[in-house]
Formats: structure tokens, sequence, C-alpha cells
């Protein structure tokens, strides 16, 4: 059994400890919004933020997570959609397919939340989120955009 918080509400799984939390997430708690790249941490697509530090959750088990720990997934980033990111990835249509749009999201999120001004040299250091699609200048438009739009913290 494992007591996690995800998006404010703590709920207990009965699952393996082992188990990835991408899967507690979509399987158990019916959050399906995270994504399935590639399982090994690489691609980004099933990004979460554990207290505020975005996260790759397809190689995160859930006996790494204390049950005091806050995950957020896109779901509850901000339900309204009213988040500086979500705004700006509006704003500049940023999605082309979409599939890799909300761990992007949580990506430029964590971000602005460590650094709420950062420059192209930071973008490109900490957004290693892979695009099949290949929007990142959209991307890299967006999170400046979203600097630029007030507050930057996690619902």
């Amino acid at each position: 059994m494992a007591r996690l918080t995800i998006n404010g509400e703590a709920r207990d799984f009965d699952v393996d400890p082992e188990t990835p939390l991408l899967w507690v997430i979509r399987e158990q708690a019916g959050l399906t919004g995270t994504k399935f790249g590639c399982g090994i941490a690489q691609c980004g697509a099933c990004t979460v933020h554990i207290d505020g530090i975005a996260t790759r959750s397809c190689a995160m088990p859930i006996n790494a997570i204390a049950p005091e720990q806050k995950i957020v997934t896109i779901e509850g980033l901000s339900p309204d959609g009213s988040h500086p990111v979500q705004k700006a990835w509006l704003a500049l249509d940023v999605p082309q397919c979409g599939y890799c749009q909300p761990g992007m999201i949580m990506a430029a999120a964590g971000l602005l939340q460590q650094n709420p001004n950062p420059n192209d040299e930071d973008i490109s250091a900490e957004i290693t989120n892979i695009c099949r699609c290949g929007t990142y200048n959209r991307v890299r438009a967006a999170i400046k955009e979203a600097a630029k739009g007030g507050s930057t913290q996690a619902g």
C-alpha cells in the first residue's frame, strides 16, 4: 500500500512499491494527461512535479516518494487553464500533434518556478523534452511569454 498526494488529494494505492509513478497516475488515479513516451526518463512526455520540481514519472518508483510529498500532474497545474504557461501555449499556438505537450508544459512550469526569467541557454539546458513535431521555437517563445505573465506557482 502506498499513500500519495496527487493534485492535493491524498490517496492510497494498492500496487507494487516498484511501480513507476506514471502508471499509478494513469491507471490507478485515472489521470491520463501525463503521457508515456519512452519508459526510460529520456523524452519527458511523463513529466510531473514532485514538490515543485519537474520530474519524469516513468522511471520514478512510487517507493521513492514520501507520503507528504506533493505530486502535481497536468490536470492539477491549473484546472481552469489560467497558469501563465498554459495561457502562453494557447496564445502562441505551440502544440502541433500535442502528445508531448503536457510534459512540455510541466517542464516549462517547473523551470519558471525555479528561474522566473530564463534566457535561451537556461531554456535549452532545462527543457530537454522531445517533440517529434519540432515545435521547439514555439516552446521557447511561449516560455518567454509566460515569464512575462505573472505568477508561475503550481496550483
